[in-house]
């Protein structure tokens, strides 16, 4: 069980946090101050240590030389983001502003012993080309991997254009990890996070008096970005006002806080990620086209789920160890239902709701050997396959794959199920109905359409003569 240490003063807020984590199976030891965390506790024996940014005594920062090896996430408050870049600027691994709601904590924490635990194995194991925390190997993954792998060690700016959920802040901290800067800070912003009214101020920092509220002069986080990447996630969110000063930073390479009569010189690789069409969006007047031409240099497209293939599948079960092992659950696999619904569904929420239909899954099952499709709990027009009916080849290769036994529909090949779908179709679409060819698959007809429009399998019209 990973092991997990909660240093913060506030007795409320700690005990939260450890009854927080404890639900999610993780095992955690707690200290209001850094003296008695280190006198109380062998910091080395934890995988991960949360802090409060201020603590009595000692603030939360001395655990991260004190802590050695060991990951140090920081807790702080929404005013005192600068200080939690600050933080991260001596060694932090991340930070997490508070409030914060329990979703964001959890997903804090597994994130940081994921980045951990894949730092271990790639110690230990030869490098590739792959995104740090992306599992694929399909012809659309090994294209965008290369096309990291070119554009990660230059200075462009980079367009990161994908659906909600897809992995656009992974691809932009591998570019990050493999260019240059990789020694300096990578600071992430999420535009439809921040808002409005904020915004500029936390990007371009302001000036004492600048406006009501400002208290005193404060840094922006593109300066806090200085000689490291600065990541815009959402970019399309971003209000005009502060596009005009963005372009600025781009065009000069300097950055005027408000309020100031003064720019400061910055030299920041910008990363950009948006769910939205901007050049639609420049053309209705939502976004300076000026701006996206800047940013446009070059665009990674990120696929959606629902067209990875065979990488769908891999998923899932990459996942499902994952949270069999989070959960202390015996190694589960997936039912041959289960299988079929996870490659047939169109995954709208893309890897992110894959993540959380598995996590549900592992959470929720009672059998010690395997999750039915019911515990996915996905919304599929969903056939299910009947073990009884013999001349039902896809149930039957569905049924070993799940097992792991070899599967020769050919003698002389070893086909994979997409393979084997894709010939099914195209060697009997002309002689069978879509009804006649869903009940040979074992599938519903909304399926077949949707594996059809998966694979690039149109319907075929029958012409008279």
């Amino acid at each position: 069980m990973t092991k997990i240490l909660v240093v913060e003063d506030e007795a409320i807020i700690r005990t939260a946090l450890r009854k927080l984590l404890e639900r999610n199976k993780y095992e955690v030891s707690e200290a209001p101050s850094v003296r008695e965390a280190t006198s109380k506790f062998n910091l080395t024996d934890y995988q991960l240590i949360i802090s409060d940014l201020r603590l009595p005594g000692a603030p939360g920062t001395d655990l991260i030389k004190l802590a050695g090896d060991v990951p140090v996430l920081i807790m702080t408050s929404y005013a005192s983001l600068r200080s939690a870049v600050d933080s991260m600027r001596m060694g932090a691994v991340d930070y997490i502003a508070k409030p914060f709601d329990h979703d964001e904590m959890v997903s804090a924490v597994k994130r940081v012993i994921g980045k951990a635990s894949m730092k271990g194995k790639a110690q230990s194991a030869p490098s590739d080309s792959k995104v740090t925390g992306m599992i694929g190997s399909s012809d659309v993954m090994q294209k965008l991997y290369s096309r990291i792998a070119k554009v990660a060690p230059t200075d462009a700016t980079v367009l990161v254009h994908g659906e909600t959920g897809t992995g656009k802040e992974l691809v932009a901290r591998s570019l990050h990890e493999q260019s240059k800067r990789h020694k300096e800070l990578m600071i992430s912003v999420n535009c439809a996070a921040i808002p409005e009214t904020l915004i500029e101020s936390e990007l371009f920092g302001h000036e004492k008096g600048a406006f009501t509220g400002a208290a005193s002069t404060r840094e922006g986080l593109v300066a806090a970005a200085d000689g490291g990447t600065l990541f815009l996630d959402e970019i399309g969110e971003l209000p005009l006002e502060a596009q005009a000063r963005l372009l600025r930073v781009l065009q000069e390479g300097e950055v005027r806080p408000l309020g100031s009569v003064e720019s400061r010189k910055v030299d920041v690789r910008l990363v950009a990620a948006t769910h939205r069409d901007l050049r639609a969006l420049a053309r209705e007047g939502k976004f300076r086209e000026d701006l996206y031409f800047r940013i446009n240099v070059v665009q990674l497209e990120l696929p959606p789920l629902r067209e990875r293939g065979k990488d769908i599948l891999n998923l899932a079960e990459s996942l499902l160890g994952r949270y069999c092992h989070q959960f202390n659950k015996p190694n589960l696999k997936l039912s041959p239902e289960a299988i079929q619904a996870i490659t047939t569904y169109t995954w709208p929420g893309n890897v992110r709701e894959l993540e959380n239909a598995m996590q549900r899954a592992v959470i929720l099952c009672e059998d010690d050997r395997e999750i039915g499709h019911e515990l996915l709990a996905i919304d599929l027009d969903l056939v299910l396959l009947d073990d009884t009916v013999d001349d039902n080849p896809y149930a039957q290769a569905v049924r070993e794959a799940a097992n792991n036994q070899p599967r020769h529909i050919d003698p002389s090949e070893d086909l994979s199920l997409e393979d084997y779908f894709q010939r099914f179709v195209l060697e009997h679409q002309d002689t069978m109905s879509e009804t006649e060819l869903a009940k040979k698959l074992g599938v519903s007809r909304k399926c077949l359409w949707e594996r059809r429009q998966r694979f690039g399998i149109p319907r075929r019209k029958s012409t008279s003569k």
